[in-house]
């Protein structure tokens, strides 16, 4: 599950999808199809802007077409996790459980997740932790260098 969360958009895909919702956003009538596609390319993209202008788009969906919604809910907790945003792709994997509990999919999803919050805790305790041990040993330098 965590190849979803890492997995990168074809440049190819990225190019055909846009291209299809700036056609029809240019003709005032975009599809909540041709919105879905191209947001979710968005949200697999390498480049966080991308991502956030995804959620965006899925955001709007999730508020105006009732009938993709899990859909929009699975993926507004991908682009989520993957902009690091654990708390609300937990939250969004939370509101797609409630209406489907046992869907293995976003099961797996939300194990991912917590993966990727558990390491990146670490992460930032070790370097915190680094942090203080070196101002730590800088403050007992200072203190030897003074007697």
């Amino acid at each position: 599950m965590e190849d979803v969360l890492t997995e990168i958009v074809s440049s190819e895909d990225l190019k055909k999808f846009e291209k299809i919702y700036h056609d029809q956003l240019y003709e005032n009538n975009v599809t909540p199809k041709a919105q879905f596609e191209y947001a979710w390319c968005l949200v697999r993209s390498r480049y966080n802007a991308d991502i956030k202008k995804g959620i965006i788009l899925l955001e709007e969906l999730y508020r105006s077409h009732e009938e993709g919604q899990r859909d929009y809910l699975y993926y507004l907790s991908i682009g989520n996790a993957r902009l690091k945003d654990y708390r609300t792709a937990l939250r969004f994997i939370s509101s797609f459980l409630s209406i489907e509990p046992g869907n293995q999919q976003v099961l797996s999803l939300e194990t991912a997740v917590k993966k990727k919050m558990e390491k990146e805790g670490y992460k930032g305790m070790a370097i915190t932790s680094g942090a203080v041990l070196a101002v730590g040993a800088i403050v007992g330098l200072v203190l030897a260098a003074r007697k």
